[in-house]
């Protein structure tokens, strides 16, 4: 095991002390082998729950043996998921077909301009079911079901009373092991097991990734404090992940406060461009480079792997790409995307879409309006824009010219995928310069730099600390020129500012 740092030593004397602890560990900080380090320190049984399974497998060789590495659903299935392993193998159902055998008959109910079938309505009693599974509550209620994409805000109560009691009957279905309507899954017995109130064996918890823990395993972590000395691990400048459920639990957490500031991952050069945006967040730490690291900031003609800000960015470098003949892998693979341009497709062709994102539209002229008009439809222009641009035939010419990963010339990611990732070099995709915010009139007809969205600024930290030895700001340039991009305490950076390779692929997607 490496010689500790500072900050690492003062990590393993504090959880000597059995203090709950909680440790923000900046993007390459060494976090896993601090926390071997922590579990090495005592022979205390421990456990350490990991964000995913292939985490968990790795910690399983690295920490000590007396320190238990699972995932919460590994812990779940253990008590409660086994019983109903026999139905995790049941085919795929659409869910209209669920919602019918659960009594659903069939329906087309106008609201606000929308007609709401059977198929909508099953589809949210489903997602009701989900929503409710990653949270913290005891019961069902009306917060857990969902918007409806197209569906005005107004209309929402409505839908709720067509499917909560769908809702209620789904789970129900979920609970009886002999049932089979309900294609079970891994968060149906993660939610059976927490509203157990299980009882987590161990002397002490580590929790990894804990800004972007779901309500239901945070009530689960939080729930063993009687017994166990509770260590939450993470950062929470990468909490990119509340729109799904997800919670960071490291900042309101009752516990001794340690950093891990120094990234063993890159040099100080990108150190000090992480730590821009940092500050725009007003994370509790700032990053240091490792010295012997020259991670250099600058044009890179053919980086490892370029990082969009959306799916339909990352697309639009695909085509390109494919263009100049390189084999191109997506990190996740195309997928949604594809579903996506078939229902894409379809509503161009004058038909409905079942897809869950779309079936509420009649047309895409209808998809167009709502993108452009209604605030609810933001999300989803980037992706009515490529498909005017290009066509969905494109998209799928794409998505289908995908190279596996392992075999590609050049990996494109989402920065959200790009997560718990890092490539030796790294160009930021030409969909960042959306992020940047527009300028803000004042009083008197002056215009001001607009503020930067804190969710845009977390996505752009996590997108440039991918880096080892070379990374291409490409599309998040825009920052050099904000304001917010200098540190007021100390001189401006001298990295180059000469334009960037996206600057040749083109002009910048509207």
């Amino acid at each position: 095991m490496p010689h500790p740092t500072g900050e690492q030593q003062a990590a393993v004397d504090a959880f000597r002390t059995r203090d709950d602890l909680v440790l923000q560990a900046g993007a390459g900080t060494g976090k896993t082998t601090t926390l071997t380090m922590l579990a090495a320190s005592v022979t205390r049984q421990g456990k350490y729950l990991a964000f995913n399974r292939s985490i968990a497998h790795a910690a399983k060789r690295a920490f000590p043996s007396h320190v238990d590495c699972r995932t919460a659903h590994s812990l779940a299935f253990t008590e409660v998921g086994r019983r109903y392993a026999h139905r995790m193998s049941a085919a795929r159902v659409p869910s209209w077909k669920i919602g019918r055998a659960l009594g659903m008959n069939d329906m087309k109910i106008p609201m606000g301009g929308r007609t709401v079938t059977h198929k909508a309505v099953s589809y949210t009693a489903l997602q009701t079911v989900i929503r409710f599974c990653q949270s913290s509550a005891d019961e069902i209620a009306r917060h857990h079901v969902p918007y409806l994409r197209g569906l005005g805000a107004e209309w929402h109560g409505h839908l709720i009373d067509l499917a909560l009691p769908y809702a209620h009957k789904a789970w129900a279905d979920v609970n009886d092991p002999d049932s089979a309507i309900v294609k079970f899954t891994h968060d149906h017995y993660l939610k059976i097991w927490a509203l157990q109130r299980p009882h987590v064996p161990g002397d002490f918890l580590l929790l990894d990734e804990a800004q972007d823990t779901n309500p239901v395993v945070e009530r689960v972590f939080l729930d063993q404090r009687h017994h166990a000395q509770l260590v939450m691990v993470g950062d929470s400048a990468q909490a990119i992940y509340g729109w799904r459920g997800a919670r960071d639990v490291m900042t309101d957490f009752d516990g001794h406060q340690l950093t891990l500031s120094r990234s063993f991952r890159f040099g100080p050069a990108l150190a000090a461009e992480a730590n821009r945006w940092l500050r725009i967040v007003d994370a509790p730490l700032r990053l240091t480079g490792t010295e012997a690291l020259n991670t250099e900031l600058g044009p890179v003609e053919t980086p490892d792997a370029i990082l969009c800000r959306t799916n339909a960015g990352a697309i639009l470098e695909i085509m390109d790409l494919l263009a100049q003949g390189r084999r191109v892998g997506l990190v996740g693979g195309g997928g949604p995307l594809k579903a996506l341009a078939l229902a894409a497709q379809d509503l161009k062709a004058g038909r409905r879409t079942n897809h869950h994102e779309l079936f509420l539209f009649t047309s895409w002229g209808d998809v167009q309006e709502y993108a452009e008009e209604d605030p609810g439809g933001r999300d989803l222009k980037p992706f009515v824009d490529l498909i005017d641009d290009k066509g969905p035939e494109a998209v799928l010419q794409a998505v289908d010219a995908l190279t596996d990963e392992q075999r590609a010339d050049i990996v494109v990611s989402t920065a959200h995928k790009a997560k718990g990732r890092e490539w030796d070099s790294v160009r930021i995709g030409r969909d960042f310069a959306e992020c940047e915010p527009e300028p803000v009139e004042d009083h008197d007809g002056r215009f001001h730099p607009g503020t930067i969205h804190d969710t845009e600024a977390r996505l752009a930290y996590v997108a440039v600390t991918r880096a080892r030895h070379r990374l291409d700001i490409g599309g998040l340039a825009w920052i050099d020129t904000h304001p917010d991009g200098h540190d007021p305490d100390n001189a401006p950076t001298d990295r180059p500012q000469a334009p960037s390779a996206w600057d040749t692929l083109g002009p910048t997607p509207t």
